[in-house]
């Protein structure tokens, strides 16, 4: 190990080394961290985190591998590029959204509209909840497991028909219990 490689790794170790460290190094962090960034703010706070990151671990800086210098702007490097990616999902997400709004025309549901739904649903879990063991146990294998007749029938243990029919009655009396008196 040479005497640079060697007093690199001892100035991550206490404060007055890495106080050093971070004014000679931080710089090369930071340029790095903009190339990529291209903002000012966004790229000290690369700087920041990757010296942290040696502050709490100065064990993962492997000399053997390399200087200091060059791990230093390659971490640097490696946290702008993944914060550009988190910061392109995010917008390709809000973009989407903008999108699925679009399609819907614009229209966003009125709190009348979820009370409605939310009412509509408790009901209907009420509803379910009420049914014969055999009957509910049919309705919420296909509907919450989202499972075809078939199997439902193999997950009950019990033959196609009576599956069927279970399910069709559960239904059934779900949506009479549900359905508002005319």
């Amino acid at each position: 190990m040479s005497p640079e490689t060697q007093s690199n790794v001892s100035a991550l170790n206490n404060p007055t080394g890495f106080t050093r460290a971070y004014r000679a190094y931080a710089p090369r962090a930071f340029a790095a961290a903009y190339r990529v960034l291209g903002e000012a703010a966004a790229a000290e706070d690369v700087v920041q985190d990757v010296f942290l990151t040696l502050w709490r671990s100065p064990e993962k800086f492997d000399p053997r591998r390399g200087n200091l210098p060059g791990y230093v702007a390659m971490m640097a490097r490696s946290r702008a590029v993944d914060r550009m990616r988190s910061r392109h999902a995010g917008e390709a997400a809000v973009e989407r959204l903008g999108r699925r709004d679009e399609e819907r025309g614009g229209e966003q549901e009125s709190p009348l509209d979820v009370a409605i739904r939310r009412e509509e649903r408790s009901r209907a879990l009420d509803a379910v909840a009420k049914l014969p063991t055999p009957q509910r146990e049919a309705v919420l294998l296909a509907y919450r497991r989202d499972l075809s007749a078939a199997e439902t029938a193999a997950a009950a243990g019990v033959p196609l028909g009576t599956a069927k029919s279970r399910l069709r009655l559960g239904v059934r009396k779900a949506k009479e219990s549900v359905a508002p008196a005319a």
